[in-house]
């Protein structure tokens, strides 16, 4: 039972971290998803310069404990799943810089098409 909350956590949390690097193209076919990717990137942002603990992480050490195996490393999820596998450690500040501009294209481009169907405000002249 354990096992099965934790690879659904597993598969969120993988979940999450997509529609934070890409949510933001989402919003260019449906704008109303910007709010939430919003609060994904203010979220994702927070929590590494923060340095305050997922939920997702929280829920996943719970049921890693609860069925008898260890904690994830206290360096969290990303460091245990991602970093070393992806990308090497000696890539973790290029790669943050890649999903900052990933992220800023898809708010440009969302900015941009909004404008281009009218649906932004226009600037008081």
């Amino acid at each position: 039972m354990y096992l099965v909350v934790e690879v659904f956590v597993i598969v969120l949390h993988f979940a999450f971290i997509g529609y934070l690097v890409f949510g933001g193209f989402l919003a260019w076919r449906w704008p109303r998803t910007l709010a939430l990717h919003v609060a994904a990137v203010v979220w994702g942002v927070g929590s590494v310069l923060v340095g305050y603990e997922c939920p997702l992480t929280w829920l996943q050490n719970w049921a890693r404990e609860s069925g008898g195996r260890p904690p994830l490393p206290s360096s969290g999820f990303i460091a245990h799943y991602l970093t070393g596998v992806l990308y090497p450690e000696s890539a973790v500040t290029p790669v943050r810089l890649l999903v900052v501009a990933v992220v800023a294209v898809s708010w440009v481009g969302c900015a941009r098409r909004a404008r281009r169907a009218g649906t932004a405000p226009h600037p008081v002249s």
